[in-house]
Order: structure tokens, then C-alpha cells, then sequence
């Protein structure tokens, strides 16, 4: 691999989540989901609990394929990395997209998403 190679990989790996920015196990979604505060969207609800600023994702096969599931995770993830500065601090959320998230392309999922961080901002 070339320089120029490695280099790209160095910066998108600067880029990522953090592990511990992520809700990793089943029993804290379940935790953020039954006790925390809900807002929903025509794409997205979102579940938040105090916590420690961690962000988790469902989507389920309702919204599609293995394909559009991905991509609808992925828009999500982008949309939260960019926006970490929107949401609440020391607050866990759990992001769940409806089954009409996979046509409402990034810029729509990353519309909503801030828009409901802000609602959830406000109480």
C-alpha cells in the first residue's frame, strides 16, 4: 500500500465513533428503551437516559433489506458523529428507525435526527 494509502485509512479511522461513544449490549437498550424519555418522527423514534453521552441503533427489517438497513445505519451514524455538539451531554440514546427511513435519504434522516435531539434538548 502506497503513502497516500495508509494515510486515508490514518484519517477516516480519526474519524470513527469511539467504542465507548456506542450502546453495546442488548440489557442497555432494553434499560434506554423501557425507562427513558421518548420523541418520535415520521422516520426515527429516539430513546434517551441519562447516562454518559452513548448513542445505540435499531433498524429492524421492516425498512428493507440487508442493504438499505446498512445505509440507514450508516446515514445515522454520520449524521451523530457530525452533530455530537446538538445533543444533550451525559444522556444515552437509542435511535430507531421506522419502516420508512430507507427512502428518506441522508439529508432527511439527518434533518429529523437533529430536530429530535433538539426536542429532547428542551425538556
Amino acid at each position: 500500500m502506497t503513502d497516500a494509502g495508509s494515510a486515508g485509512s490514518a484519517e477516516r479511522r480519526r474519524e470513527r465513533l469511539p467504542r465507548a461513544t456506542l450502546v453495546r449490549r442488548r440489557t442497555e437498550y432494553l434499560a434506554i428503551q423501557n425507562r427513558g424519555r421518548r420523541v418520535g418522527g415520521t422516520h426515527l423514534m429516539v430513546f434517551a437516559l441519562a447516562g454518559t453521552g452513548r448513542m445505540g441503533i435499531t433498524v429492524s427489517r421492516k425498512v428493507g433489506g440487508a442493504v438499505v438497513r446498512n445505509r440507514v445505519k450508516r446515514w445515522i451514524r454520520e449524521c451523530y458523529r457530525r452533530r455530537r455538539t446538538e445533543f444533550p451531554v451525559q444522556v444515552d440514546f437509542v435511535v430507531v428507525a421506522r419502516s420508512e427511513a430507507g427512502q428518506a435519504g441522508h439529508a432527511g434522516i439527518c434533518r429529523e435526527l437533529s430536530a429530535l435531539a433538539r426536542r429532547l434538548g428542551t425538556r
